[in-house]
C-alpha cells in the first residue's frame, strides 16, 4: 500500500471526488481539496502534504500553471498536472515550473498511482541529495 499525503487542486467537484476516492483506495491520505489557484497556495501552506496533484485549467484568477509554480517556488513540493489538454504551449508553459509530472485526462488508477509514486521519489532523492 502507497502512503503519502496529497492536495488535490481541482475546480470540477464530481472530479475532485473521483480523484480523492482513487487516491484513498491507494492508500493515499487527502490532506484537502481546492478548486481555485488561491485555494491551493493556502492549503499547501496550511495542510502540509507531501504533493499536489493540480489541474492546469482553474477558475479565478491564478490558473494551475501560476499556482503551481508559487507552491513549489514556496514550498519546495512536487507538482503533478492532471489535464485534458496537451497542446504544445500548454506543456511548455507547464514545463517552466519543473513539475514532477503531467497526466492527461482521462486516467486511469494505475497511471495517477505510478506518477505520484515516482514523483514523491524523485522529491525524495533530491531533498536528500540538497542536504
Amino acid at each position: 500500500m502507497a502512503d503519502g499525503r496529497i492536495l488535490v487542486v481541482e475546480d470540477e467537484h464530481i472530479v475532485a471526488m473521483g480523484i480523492k476516492k482513487m487516491l484513498k483506495s491507494l492508500g493515499y491520505q487527502v490532506t484537502g481539496i481546492a478548486s481555485t489557484g488561491e485555494d491551493a497556495i493556502n492549503k499547501a501552506e496550511s495542510t502540509f502534504p507531501d504533493l499536489v496533484l493540480m489541474d492546469i485549467m482553474l477558475k479565478g484568477d491564478l490558473d494551475g500553471i501560476e499556482a503551481a509554480g508559487e507552491i513549489i517556488k514556496r514550498f519546495d513540493l512536487p507538482v503533478v498536472y492532471l489535464s485534458a489538454y496537451s497542446d504544445s504551449k500548454l506543456l511548455d508553459r507547464a514545463k517552466q515550473t519543473g513539475p514532477s509530472g503531467y497526466i492527461v485526462k482521462p486516467f486511469e488508477e494505475k497511471d495517477l498511482h505510478s506518477s505520484i509514486e515516482m514523483a514523491l521519489q524523485k522529491h525524495a532523492v533530491e531533498t536528500k541529495n540538497q542536504e
